[in-house]
């Protein structure tokens, strides 16, 4: 079954995501906190959406996603920053479940474009997703600020002497 998420799932999606960065092999960059994930979810103007899956009322995964907008094509997409099925639930056709939830949403809103990364060491998940039809994007590179950078860059739009 997939689901929303509901305000009771935030210690589970936390949970989940520590599980991921935990597959990721980056468990130490995970700073996301309980209360962090309900604001973000459940507060007022959430801009970022989760689905459950469960198999007998056992979370077995989730996706986590927002919307994104391509200028070119004049409408939002969504973008998911997150996909986890538990291990002892893959294979189960439960993240071919929750990619067909982001996929439902996507046609139902008109949105026209479904985005997300994956690292290049993980097999499984580049084979999962190509056999999707998806296409990888080698024309583009993804950049990121964060930490000290990103107070860099915002000290710099304050003061820009």
């Amino acid at each position: 079954m997939i689901r929303p998420a509901t305000p009771d799932d935030v210690p589970v999606i936390l949970d989940l995501i520590r599980e991921l960065a935990e597959y990721e092999k980056a468990a130490h960059e995970v700073r996301a906190t309980e209360e962090g994930l309900r604001a973000a979810l459940f507060g007022d103007g959430p801009a970022v959406f989760a689905h459950i899956a469960e198999i007998n009322g056992e979370v077995a995964g989730f996706v986590l996603w927002f919307l994104t907008f391509s200028t070119w094509r004049g409408v939002h997409g969504v973008y998911m920053e997150d996909l986890y099925v538990r291990p002892q639930h893959r294979g189960s056709g439960l993240g071919m479940a929750l990619m067909g939830e982001l996929g439902r949403i996507c046609a139902e809103r008109g949105y026209q474009r479904l985005e997300w990364a994956v690292l290049d060491w993980n097999e499984p998940s580049i084979g999962f997703y190509e056999g999707l039809g998806a296409v990888r994007q080698d024309d583009w590179y993804k950049y990121r600020l964060t930490d000290e950078p990103l107070r860099r860059l915002a000290d710099r739009a304050l003061d820009p002497a």
